[in-house]
């Protein structure tokens, strides 16, 4: 029989939800998930920002660049009306109002945090992450990805044990390379570099698979079957039926 994959909602349950929201969040509690993928841009004043563009034009009202408002100014923003009506009033949250509800009892979802650092440079930005990490203990929790290979380096420089994952699009033929060099515990790919002959070495090599974005649950028993670790997913729902 082959291992089932853990299902984590992709920007929470943002099939049914507006994406990186709390409400997408809380709706993946409630769906049974095993986790949350996560991104994080980091705005003028430093505060970490749960969105996953670097601008806000797509999935709110207002219109610039996460780096040049303040998160007193993002927090205003209606986050919810341009996926329905009924989101209104849905707001962009910071990391750590959301680690302060990961840390609620009956709480225990893992949490893939995406640092947003590969189009834009965020200086500091892994250390503001892991600070807020061990603040609220969630180290065994927390898997840190980027697209960015030389911030995971700075992660595991800064962190011996924090899980990482190497984020890659396609099938890049360096990617175990590059994983092993830069220390990353895993790799997040999408599904044909899982069913790839080099996601078959990876994973030989020791480095879980976390494949994403998977809609479609009929593709659930070809990737158990590449044992792949996690399917994210915008509709988790539809693999834990």
């Amino acid at each position: 029989m082959n291992k089932k994959g853990k299902i984590f909602a992709h920007r929470g349950v943002s099939g049914r939800y507006p994406e990186n929201t709390m409400a997408a969040f809380q709706a993946a509690l409630e769906a049974g998930a095993d986790g949350i993928e996560l991104d994080v841009q980091m705005a003028k004043d430093g505060k970490l920002v749960i969105i996953h563009d670097e601008t806000v034009d797509r999935t709110t009202g207002g219109t610039g660049y996460i780096k040049d408002m303040t998160f007193e100014e993002i927090e205003q923003l209606d986050a919810g009306s341009w996926f329905a009506a009924a989101n209104a009033g849905e707001t962009i949250p910071d990391l750590e109002k959301f680690l302060q509800w990961a840390v609620i009892e009956g709480n225990e979802l893992l949490i893939n945090i995406e640092l947003k650092n590969d189009m834009i440079e965020y200086p500091g930005m892994e250390e503001k992450v892991i600070d807020l990490i061990l603040k609220y203990g969630l180290e065994l929790r927390v898997i840190i990805s980027s697209f960015n290979a030389e911030s995971l380096r700075r992660v595991r420089d800064l962190h011996e044990t924090l899980q990482t994952g190497y984020l890659i699009e396609g099938v890049p033929e360096n990617t175990l390379e590059i994983a092993k060099k830069i220390g990353a515990n895993s790799i997040h790919c999408e599904e044909g570099f899982a069913l790839s002959e080099f996601g078959r070495a990876a994973k030989e090599a020791g480095f879980p698979l976390r494949v994403y974005t998977v809609n479609d649950e009929t593709r659930s028993g070809t990737l158990n079957k590449a044992g792949v670790e996690v399917i994210m997913t915008d509709f988790p729902e539809r693999f834990l039926k």
